[in-house]
C-alpha cells in the first residue's frame, strides 16, 4: 500500500517520526505542506491519502485512480468531497473527540482574558506601571467574577459539554441554546438564549444554517458589555458584522481562536492594533485543538482508523450524509 500524508506539520509540529507505524502497512511519503498545484503528482499513486486541509474536491479525486481510502487528520470533513468518494468506493475516517478538553481549555483562557487580563497587567507591572503606583495595586479595567454569570452555549456536543461543566464549577449559570436546523429538545431559542448570556461560546458545526449564526441581528440581541468567544469554525461569526459590533462598543470582549480565512490576509481588519477597540478584541491562530496531548491522541487515533480499514473493518467511517459537503476552505 502507498501511503501519502499530505500536510503533517499542524498535527506532528516537524516530529517526521510521529507517523513512523504507518510504515507496517506499506510505503509511506510524509509532507509537511502540500500546495494545490503539488497535489496532484504526490498523490497520482497513493491507494490512502491522510489530510487535515489539503483539498479533495471532485476534480482531484477523479485524477487518483488508486485512491482507496482517505484519512481526515482532523474532525471536521469539509476538505473531502464525500459525495465523489461515495460514488468511487473510497472510504473516509476522521477523528472525533480528540481535542475536547483542549478546546474547552481555551474557552476559559480566553473568558478569563475578560475577567482578569493576566498578560496585560503583567506588561504594565514590567513597563513600570507598579512601581509608580501611588497605591498598593491597580487594576487596567474592572475585573469581574464568573461566579452568577450567565454562559450561554451554542452547540452542546462533546465540546459544549466540556464547557459547560468548567463553567459550572466556577459557578456560572448554563444555558443551552438552540442550534438552527438542529431538533434537539430542551434547549433555549436562540434569540432568548443571546439577550440573557454574559458571555457566549460557539460549538456547533458549521452548516448552511448556521454560516454566520453571530450577525448584526443576533448581536444586537446581546447584552451591551457582553463577551463572544469563538473556537468553533470562522464562519460562525460574520466577520463585518462582528467589526461594527466592536466599533459601537457593543461588545466588552471578543475571543476568536478562527477566522473565515485561515491564514487571513495581511491587513485584515479584525487584526488591527491601532483600533480603538483592539484591546477588547484577543486573536488566536486556530491553536485550540493543539495542545500535545491532543495532538498525540489525534496521529494515534488516524493510524488506528487506517489499520482497521487494512483489517477490513469500519473505524470512525464518514458516509456521506454524515456531514454538510461544504468544500468551503478559504483561499491561501
Amino acid at each position: 500500500m502507498n501511503i501519502v500524508v499530505l500536510d503533517s506539520f499542524p498535527a506532528d509540529q516537524g516530529n517526521g517520526a510521529a507517523w513512523d507505524p504507518l510504515r507496517a502497512f506499506g510505503n509511506v511519503v510524509v509532507h509537511a505542506r502540500t500546495s494545490p498545484g503539488e497535489l496532484v503528482a504526490r498523490a497520482v499513486n497513493a491507494d490512502a491519502l491522510l489530510t487535515n486541509k489539503v483539498l479533495l474536491d471532485p476534480g482531484v479525486l477523479e485524477r487518483l485512480p488508486n485512491l482507496r481510502y482517505v484519512g481526515v487528520v482532523a474532525t471536521g470533513t469539509n476538505a473531502v468531497s464525500l459525495s465523489t468518494c461515495r460514488e468511487r468506493g473510497i472510504a473516509v475516517t476522521n477523528v472525533p473527540g480528540y481535542s475536547t478538553h483542549s478546546v474547552a481549555q481555551l474557552v476559559f483562557a480566553l473568558v478569563l482574558q475578560w475577567t482578569h487580563d493576566v498578560a496585560g497587567h503583567d506588561r504594565a507591572v514590567k513597563d513600570g506601571r507598579w512601581t509608580t503606583s501611588p497605591d498598593f495595586m491597580f487594576c487596567l479595567r474592572p475585573l469581574v467574577e464568573l461566579a452568577g454569570k450567565t454562559l450561554t452555549i451554542v452547540g452542546m456536543g462533546a465540546i459544549g459539554g466540556a464547557v459547560a461543566e468548567i463553567g459550572r464549577a466556577f459557578g456560572m449559570r448554563v444555558v443551552a441554546a438552540a442550534v438552527p436546523g438542529s431538533t434537539t429538545p430542551g434547549r433555549v431559542p436562540l434569540p432568548d438564549a443571546l439577550a440573557q448570556a454574559d458571555v457566549v461560546t460557539l460549538h456547533c458545526p458549521l452548516t448552511p444554517a448556521t454560516r454566520h449564526l453571530v450577525n448584526r441581528d443576533s448581536l444586537a440581541r446581546m447584552k451591551r458589555g457582553a463577551v463572544l468567544i469563538n473556537t468553533g469554525r470562522g464562519a460562525l461569526v460574520d466577520e463585518a458584522a462582528l467589526l461594527g459590533a466592536l466599533e459601537e462598543g457593543r461588545l466588552g470582549g471578543v475571543g476568536l481562536d478562527v477566522l473565515e480565512r485561515e491564514p487571513p490576509a495581511a491587513g485584515h481588519p479584525l487584526l488591527d492594533a491601532n483600533r480603538p477597540w483592539s484591546t477588547r478584541l484577543v486573536v488566536t491562530p486556530h491553536l485550540g485543538w493543539a495542545t500535545v496531548e491532543a495532538r498525540d491522541r489525534l496521529i494515534t487515533e488516524v493510524i488506528a482508523n487506517l489499520a482497521a480499514f487494512v483489517r477490513g473493518e469500519s473505524r470512525n467511517r464518514v458516509e456521506q450524509g454524515d456531514a454538510p459537503e461544504t468544500l468551503s476552505l478559504p483561499p491561501r
